[in-house]
């Protein structure tokens, strides 16, 4: 790094200046060689001796405290010596001015390739600094390579892994659940045989799974399945406008697979006397029934639209979205807490059921959707779904005003949960899954350019800028969940010293963190799941603010995932405790891993170019669908037009 720029030009030499400045050296050297002077010396006293002699020792010292002191200058100074020596006299006068006065403050200095603005970090990284990120996103390809080769291995068409045992579960209704969230991160890793080994399990076995499955739920194979299938038809080629994937089956293959499965889960919709489906679907026989109480839970009715929106785009039938969309216009019309909703909702009467609001477990993505779902659809001509942004942002307020509170004694910003709908019955609180809330506020504030061409553009308003501040702060809440444990791996739900909560002796166990009085880890609350939700939105803050902390704690976190859960006859394992070392292990890897936690990671460390967040919408899985201009066709209809 190159010294300190000087204060100012004009403090190096005048040669610009209209008048030059003579130094106080020079001054008396001309002045000794006067003739008067002259005369006076040829009968100096002792007294005149002195007082030169003192002069001269002051102008000795101004010229060594100079040459010894680092000086503002001293940067340029090479650049302009010249043969001229007397030009080193001549500034003599200043630098002892310069001594007399104090000098100005100065902001802090960034290296060449850093540019600071309003906080907005600017500028390519060095070329040091693209081959880190480079090598790192090559850890995470060959951490998906190890995860995806044990469960070939040990599971292929299962479900899941059991990583620990080497065999495969089915807990998400027997559709090789792993295969189709796994593939369009093979994808866009550009890993062509996994995309050949998953493709092909597809075209040869997914339509008869689903033609001879029972029970599934609505929600997660909508997400998982449904939506890994139509990310895969678009990265194959599906849309004519991009190609990832230069093996595995044809496009439509994807396609149609994904229209038998939607016209199956459509049952959930037709079969429910409200606008609000059931949870479940029999796909052998199209049918469908609610959960066990009767009630559907709030997220999962409204995190379907992304998916059977999309759909109906791609396929031009608009049969899928008539019914999503239909969840929405319902949510409208219904009584809300500042925004807030309850978590449970009854497909029979349509209404909230209790009082309990949590931005984690059946409540999360329904504040998700409002602000994706617009996201994809706002640019219908004569659409009016400008209510599902007006939803967001009223429910933005209210979490603002209801949930969010600071820890004791640092003052992390977290976000709890009302168990009786009302704030006197404030719970300190958080789930994991509440960890997607700040890439979703920094989505909303900028729908996804970077926050310096949102600026630059006047695009932001004062609640975009407090959400931003939120996203922020909420960020770090939720890496330091990662790094107040032994493992550096977050727990399930934590708790916060609050000025009324705190519970003694349940910290994370790393006792060196800043934080370690402030986050409380129940006993039941220890375990990870190999989660996506934080580098999720470290990914999305990443984009957004392009601050590289945010890739440095995607990376601290990856290193823990390989250092405690990696297994070495292949795959990932979740934890039953992050407290402890060496922290006991759960025997699951959870589809997500390589859907969503893998692909957000891998995403992070890339190029920022690659699926860019103004053309593209992840669903709650992580699968990617492009947003596209759309006009309505005759019944209500719709379709897709224009390029990205």
């Amino acid at each position: 790094m190159s010294k300190s720029l000087p204060y100012s030009v004009k403090d190096v030499h005048y040669d610009n200046a209209k008048f030059r400045h003579r130094s106080f050296f020079k001054v008396i050297t001309q002045t000794l060689f006067t003739s008067d002077m002259k005369r006076e010396c040829v009968s100096y006293s002792t007294g005149k001796f002195l007082g030169l002699f003192m002069i001269f020792g002051l102008a000795c010292l101004i010229l060594t405290h100079a040459s010894k002191t680092p000086s503002a200058t001293d940067g340029l100074s090479k650049g302009l010596e010249t043969n001229e020596e007397h030009k080193v006299v001549t500034d003599v006068g200043v630098r002892f001015k310069k001594l007399l006065r104090r000098a100005p403050r100065l902001p802090p200095r960034l290296s060449g390739n850093e540019k600071v603005s309003s906080g907005i970090f600017t500028g390519k990284p060095n070329e040091h600094d693209e081959e880190k990120w480079k090598a790192r996103q090559r850890n995470v390809k060959e951490a998906f390579i190890h995860a995806w080769s044990g469960y070939k291995k040990s599971a292929m068409g299962y479900d899941e892994l059991l990583p620990l045992s080497m065999q495969g579960f089915d807990g998400l209704g027997g559709l090789g659940a792993t295969v189709v969230d796994s593939l369009d991160t093979a994808m866009i890793m550009g890993l062509e045989e996994v995309v050949s080994e998953a493709g092909s399990w597809i075209e040869s076995n997914l339509l008869e799974r689903i033609s001879q499955k029972g029970d599934v739920n609505l929600f997660e194979t909508t997400i998982r399945v449904l939506g890994g299938l139509l990310s895969a038809y678009h990265l194959s080629g599906g849309d004519q406008d991009m190609n990832l994937a230069n093996t595995g089956p044809k496009p439509t293959i994807y396609l149609e697979i994904a229209k038998n499965l939607a016209d199956r889960l459509l049952s959930a919709f037709t079969s429910s006397p409200t606008p609000i489906p059931y949870s479940d679907v029999l796909l052998k026989n199209s049918s469908a029934h609610p959960a066990h109480n009767l009630l559907s839970s709030t997220s999962e009715v409204s995190t379907l639209q992304l998916e059977f929106n999309y759909l109906s785009a791609i396929s031009g039938d608009p049969k899928y979205k008539t019914e999503g969309m239909k969840v929405f216009a319902h949510f409208k019309t219904l009584p809300k807490v500042e925004g807030l909703v309850p978590i449970y909702i009854s497909p029979h009467s349509g209404e909230f059921i209790g009082q309990e609001i949590r931005l984690g477990s059946r409540g999360d993505s329904y504040y998700e959707y409002l602000i994706k779902v617009w996201l994809q659809l706002r640019s219908i001509q004569d659409g009016n779904f400008t209510y599902l942004y007006d939803m967001y942002e009223e429910a933005m307020r209210g979490v603002r005003h209801l949930l969010v509170q600071k820890t004791v004694p640092n003052e992390l910003v977290f976000v709890g949960e009302l168990p009786g709908g009302s704030k006197g019955s404030f719970s300190p609180k958080m789930d994991h899954l509440v960890c997607f809330l700040p890439g979703t506020l920094a989505l909303g504030a900028t729908k996804g350019i970077t926050k310096e061409k949102a600026m630059k553009d006047n695009l932001l308003t004062i609640e975009d800028f407090e959400n931003l501040k939120l996203a922020e702060d909420l960020a770090k809440t939720c890496f330091e969940m990662y790094s107040v444990t032994s493992t550096g791996l977050a727990p399930e739900i934590a708790y916060f010293h609050t000025k009324d909560f705190y519970e003694d002796g349940l910290g994370g166990g790393n006792q060196s963190s800043e934080y370690v009085n402030d986050i409380i880890i129940k006993f039941n609350d220890r375990h990870n799941l190999l989660r996506p939700e934080t580098v999720e939105s470290l990914f999305v803050l990443y984009r957004i603010t392009q601050d590289p902390k945010y890739r440095e704690w995607g990376w601290q976190i990856f290193q823990s995932f390989e250092k405690y859960t990696k297994v070495d006859s292949g795959g990932y394992t979740s934890l039953n405790d992050v407290t402890t070392l060496p922290p006991q292990r759960r025997d699951k890897m959870e589809t997500f891993f390589l859907g969503e936690t893998l692909k957000y990671l891998y995403l992070l460390f890339g190029d920022s170019s690659v699926i860019p967040l103004d053309k593209f919408v992840f669903n709650t899985e992580a699968h990617p669908f492009p947003i596209k201009d759309a006009i309505y066709l005759e019944g209500g209809s719709f379709m897709m037009k224009g390029t990205m």
